[in-house]
């Protein structure tokens, strides 16, 4: 019998899902990296977000300053010296990350948008160039030796392998873009360097405006150009600024840098332009240039629009000085037509206030070979020369103040003759018989060589023994220049103008020179020397450091009338010097005398001028040291001239000198030194009643510029 009962099959059993455990120690792994990420993102983001933003702000938020019109120059009485000329100007600032090929895009660019006429390229420059434009051709002619060298030795070979064929394949069209390209890179990162600053007409800055956006680093803006309104006058004294291509000097690279300057900044180079650069310059104006991710400039916001530099009104008188320089050159014309003065070739005048030590005039001239003359102003306190009797004024006042003589102390004029040397005299007394006594007036007013001689004798405590020995000591010497310096002889002036020179000692080998000392035939002084001593001795004894500068005003606002006073110069005394003034009015006496003393050496002078003169001549036996090497220490005559007018009351004060006049044998005095000093006195004196007449007026608040018309055309000269 079958099983009723039929076994059912079993069900199957549902399976349980198990995650392995490699699948959960993954996950847990995520899990913990996640959670390092979480932590250091809010460990940046909270703990030091602040650094980082700081960091990205000075990545890409960069400062570019650019240069402002330098402050301009004036002379005394308003009359524009040195003015400034706004030109078009196409511009390029390159950022830190701009590749030489996008460079060398934007110089292609550039060159059907501009006439640029190719400058003077070096074979480096050309080098650089067909390298650019030619990178695969040139890294393929290198062995793969070379391809693997460091970058500085790649380039090397590829400059290597520039062949003269490549330079001469490069047509007119790649000379101009190569030029441009060149002054591209002659800035440094983010700093302005022109492309074109001379002659940019208006469609060419249209067309450059218009497509700004494909020119990535490029601008139009306004530059300037230094003009000078009275071409030559004061040329050397006004001095030069660089161009930009020639940037700071090498030579002072760190002080500039330190003061905020970048390398390619125009700045003074020279005398008053760079005496006074910190004035001149301006403050630069600053904006902020905020960079892409690749460096480049996205766009430029203004932070301060700087301030032009201040301008210099100098004390000079440019008039007068003209007039200073016609005297010059006329006079040195009719001195070449005496005998003796092939060696002639230059002449100085100094001229002062002697109470404020302002420079009026500085004026030189010198024959410059062809037939004309250049400006030598330079020379009045860089070069220096044996002023003869001129200085015989500090050697009475220096005698007194060492108490080797009193004042009004005589002496009888007569040879001074020393054992185994040359009798020495006065030129009125070679023979000695006609010898006098004489008190410092009358030893100055008749120029007596005797009596300084006898003054320096008595400083070096010597008893004179005719024919007998001269015994002295060589410290004498400094003695006498001890008080030649309180009279600025010998010594800097202070002017306020670099490369000031002090002159040059004799040596002190042999002790009777001390007596050629005592009469300026020893050491040498400078014109502007001369003229600080004689201004001392006009003032009544007070050294006055000269300046060219008379006041310091803000710029002008309307190109009209000149800018508000900001600085005006104080006299500055240097010193006293330390004789009486009753010492002092004996000199002055003695000055006078020498002008309107019968006996007086420039008695037949400055008769005709409707003031009193006072002063001293000079004429020194020199030995020639100029330019011509073949006659190096001919003997020849220095003649000089200091004085001041009126005598009473001085206004001015002046020092003339002319170096190496005339031969000592063979030559012929043609007085040059004193008929320019009285063509000067007679110039000064002559300009003033002028004005006075014309009622000009020099001390209005709103002091308008006097010489518009000849700036503006000295400006169109320069643009044209």
């Amino acid at each position: 019998m079958k099983n009723r009962f039929i076994k059912k099959a079993d069900k199957p059993k549902k399976k349980r899902q198990v995650i392995p455990l490699r699948l959960n120690i993954l996950f847990f792994v995520i899990f913990i990296l996640f959670s390092a990420l979480i932590l250091r993102l809010g460990v940046v983001q909270i703990v030091q977000g602040e650094t980082y933003k700081r960091q990205l702000e000075e990545t890409d938020d960069v400062s570019v300053t650019k240069n402002v019109p330098r402050g301009v120059i004036y002379d005394r009485n308003y009359n524009l010296l040195v003015g400034n000329s706004a030109v078009k100007s196409i511009t390029y600032a390159r950022s830190q990350k701009t590749q030489a090929t996008e460079m060398i895009a934007v110089a292609k660019k550039l060159d059907k948008l501009v006439a640029i006429t190719p400058e003077k390229l070096t074979e480096r420059d050309l080098q650089d160039y067909w390298i650019l434009i030619n990178e695969k051709e040139s890294l393929a002619r290198l062995s793969k030796a070379d391809r693997n060298l460091d970058g500085g030795k790649v380039y090397k070979k590829q400059i290597a392998g520039v062949t003269q064929a490549d330079l001469d394949s490069l047509t007119e069209d790649d000379k101009r873009i190569a030029t441009i390209y060149k002054k591209m890179t002659a800035g440094y990162a983010l700093s302005q360097v022109a492309i074109k600053s001379k002659g940019v007409t208006d469609e060419e800055i249209a067309r450059v405006s218009e497509n700004l956006e494909s020119l990535p680093g490029v601008d139009t803006t306004t530059d300037w150009n230094r003009f000078y309104t009275y071409d030559e006058t004061l040329r050397s004294i006004l001095g030069s600024v660089s161009t930009e291509k020639q940037g700071i000097p090498s030579d002072k690279v760190d002080y500039y840098l330190a003061q905020g300057y970048s390398r390619n900044d125009r700045v003074g180079r020279s005398y008053l332009e760079a005496q006074y650069e910190s004035v001149l310059a301006g403050q630069k104006s600053k904006s902020n240039s905020v960079l892409d991710s690749s460096g480049n400039i996205i766009e430029t916001v203004e932070k301060y629009e700087g301030s032009k530099g201040k301008d210099l009104v100098l004390s000079v008188d440019v008039e007068f000085q003209k007039k200073i320089e016609e005297i010059l050159r006329k006079n040195m014309d009719i001195n070449k037509g005496y005998s003796g003065t092939d060696l002639f070739d230059r002449a100085f005048v100094v001229a002062t206030d002697p109470y404020s030590g302002q420079v009026l005039a500085l004026a030189g001239q010198k024959f410059d070979g062809k037939g004309g003359f250049e400006d030598f102003s330079l020379g009045n306190f860089t070069t220096a020369y044996n002023m003869g009797s001129a200085v015989k004024g500090a050697t009475v006042l220096g005698g007194i103040m060492d108490g080797a003589i009193s004042e009004n102390q005589t002496f009888f004029d007569q040879p001074i003759k020393f054992k185994g040397t040359k009798a020495k005299s006065s030129w009125f007394n070679r023979s000695g018989e006609g010898g006098r006594t004489l008190d410092p007036v009358g030893a100055l007013e008749i120029s007596s060589n005797s009596y300084m001689y006898q003054v320096s004798m008595k400083m070096a405590g010597a008893k004179y023994v005719p024919d007998g020995p001269f015994r002295a000591s060589p410290e004498t010497f400094d003695t006498m220049r001890y008080y030649y310096n309180q009279f600025g002889l010998g010594v800097k002036t202070g002017i306020d103008l670099p490369g000031e020179q002090i002159g040059y000692k004799g040596p002190d080998d042999t002790v009777g020179k001390i007596l050629d000392f005592a009469i300026g035939q020893y050491d040498s002084y400078t014109p502007l020397q001369l003229a600080q001593y004689g201004g001392t001795i006009a003032n009544g004894g007070y050294r006055i450091e000269p300046t060219m500068l008379k006041e310091i005003r803000d710029p002008s606002t309307n190109g009209d009338a000149v800018g508000k006073v900001a600085t005006e110069v104080e006299p500055k005394v240097l010193n006293r010097i330390g004789a009486s003034s009753s010492a002092i009015k004996e000199v002055q006496e003695g000055f006078y005398a020498v002008t309107h003393g019968g006996n007086g050496t420039g008695r037949h002078y400055f008769n005709d001028l409707g003031v009193e003169v006072a002063g001293k001549t000079g004429t020194a036996e020199a030995f020639y040291d100029g330019p011509k090497k073949d006659s190096a220490m001919t003997e020849v005559w220095n003649t000089t001239f200091v004085g001041y007018a009126p005598a009473e009351k001085p206004e001015i004060s002046i020092s003339v000198v002319v170096p190496w006049g005339y031969r000592k044998y063979g030559g012929t005095d043609s007085k040059i030194n004193l008929k320019i000093s009285e063509e000067v006195f007679k110039a000064y004196f002559d300009l003033k009643k002028e004005r006075a007449e014309a009622g000009k007026d020099t001390s209005k608040v709103d002091q308008p510029i006097n010489n518009k018309a000849a700036a503006a055309a000295a400006q169109a000269k320069l643009n044209d």
